[in-house]
């Protein structure tokens, strides 16, 4: 069985090492196997999980002014009560209530599990749509939309850690959920043979940048430790430079500001919106300089 998603650092680093993971000065590495699948992978696949419908306001791509954006105050992302994007619990009544309920339809397991499903919901609309790669001018490849998946899964793993042992179980139904997607996008991507030796490849990069991210929200870690972490993780092809060259550092500094607003809106976001999976993230369909 997979291991739990939603352990601390250490416990990671402890999976990690045991999977040969590249470690160079501290930091995380993907795999050579890795970086050549990439290259050779589908520029676009599709998602399992069906996205969350947006309003399509405009065909041209947005003009963003990134030194603007990503400075507001912090605030719950929980979706209004009246919001058409909620996803409620069924509420059935009398004998298919009663017959439900000895299906186990309303076990604590089975609304977990529903939840899991809404949450990536959730991080798959934010992190495989065209707005995201607009903003912070990323091409669409499989490592990117790959890339921006984990960042995503992390920011809501973090958020789940702080409801204790209730969310570090919830957490590991979510990276299944997570896991099956990711399968079904590199079977579309067309690799059918060897399928489990890459799926073992991206799950060590899953967990390398977990380690990562969460370093670098360490108290002691460096003011650009952060951005030099998205730099290799999402922007850079290899990961073989540790920090973003001069013309990449708008984009990559933009993100890491996106990266710590959206964590702190997460934790300002109620339990029952998070576990429920009713709530979004900053939405950036109509970013406008």
């Amino acid at each position: 069985m997979l291991a739990r998603c939603c352990r601390t650092a250490t416990n990671h680093v402890r999976v990690i090492s045991r999977r040969n993971v590249a470690v160079v000065d501290g930091h995380f590495y993907v795999p050579s196997s890795c970086v050549n699948y990439y290259s050779n992978a589908a520029a676009s696949t599709a998602a399992s999980a069906a996205p969350d419908p947006v309003e399509d306001t405009s065909s041209a791509k947005p003009n963003v002014n990134l030194n603007k954006m990503f400075w507001a105050a912090p605030h719950s992302l929980a979706l209004p009560a009246d919001s058409s994007q909620r996803i409620e619990e069924p509420n059935f009544e009398g004998v298919k209530r009663f017959i439900l309920r000895l299906m186990l339809f309303y076990s604590k397991q089975s609304k977990s599990i529903r939840g899991a499903n809404v949450i990536y919901r959730r991080v798959v609309s934010q992190a495989d749509r065209p707005p995201i790669y607009d903003v912070f001018s990323i091409e669409k490849t499989f490592k990117t939309t790959f890339s921006l998946l984990v960042l995503h899964m992390w920011l809501v793993l973090r958020r789940l850690k702080e409801e204790g042992n209730e969310g570090v179980e919830l957490g590991q139904y979510l990276y299944e959920v997570y896991n099956h997607d990711v399968e079904l996008r590199v079977s579309k991507a067309g690799v059918n043979l060897l399928l489990s030796k890459w799926m073992k490849d991206l799950e060590k990069i899953f967990y390398g940048n977990i380690v990562a991210y969460d370093a670098a929200m360490l108290p002691e870690a460096k003011l650009d430790e952060l951005q030099n972490v998205i730099w290799r993780n999402v922007f850079s092809d290899d990961g073989s430079s540790k920090a973003p060259p001069s013309v990449a550092l708008n984009p990559v500094q933009a993100m890491a500001r996106y990266v710590r607003l959206q964590s702190t809106c997460l934790s300002l976001t109620d339990k029952e919106a998070i576990f429920s999976g009713n709530f979004m993230f900053t939405p950036l369909e109509s970013t406008k300089s």
